[in-house]
């Protein structure tokens, strides 16, 4: 969620994320609280990076295959919802271009990938998704943080 809406607008506030984040939340810990803050903070930076760091938050390749396309699986939802939430917020979407749209629907379809699958080729084409993920991302950020897309949240 944080990837996504940082992609939309770069200067989106830790407070607006941790919001979304613990909507259905009593309480987190000073620690809880410490750690989403690093990571969002991580996220941000990582994101802004020359260097092309960004790397999505997902289980080692030690992880059944299952459990790593289910995790990429919510990786993805969040990622829309982050980007759905701050759009919103921004009222950029409607502005998207055709190649934009095509990425975030690409993105969407991701939400459906089947677990089941544990063969050499479904490991081969989860790490070419994962590679296409983590350019998608950088592309969307480059592209939807221009000067009309960033309101503060």
């Amino acid at each position: 969620m944080a990837a996504g809406m940082l992609c939309v607008n770069d200067r989106t506030e830790l407070r607006f994320w941790l919001q979304e984040l613990l909507k259905d939340t009593d309480e987190i810990s000073d620690e809880g609280r410490s750690i989403l803050e690093n990571l969002f903070e991580d996220t941000r930076n990582l994101l802004a990076s020359d260097e092309f760091a960004f790397e999505l938050l997902l289980p080692d390749d030690d992880f059944p295959l299952g459990e790593q396309v289910e995790a990429l699986r919510k990786w993805c939802q969040g990622f829309l919802f982050g980007i759905g939430s701050t759009s919103s917020t921004s009222g950029s979407a409607e502005n998207w271009s055709e190649e934009i749209r095509e990425v975030v629907k690409d993105i969407a379809e991701f939400t459906k990938l089947d677990t089941e699958s544990e063969d050499e080729e479904a490991e081969n084409d989860f790490t070419e998704l994962t590679e296409y993920l983590r350019a998608a991302v950088i592309f969307l950020r480059t592209e939807l943080n221009s000067a009309d897309n960033r309101t503060v949240h």
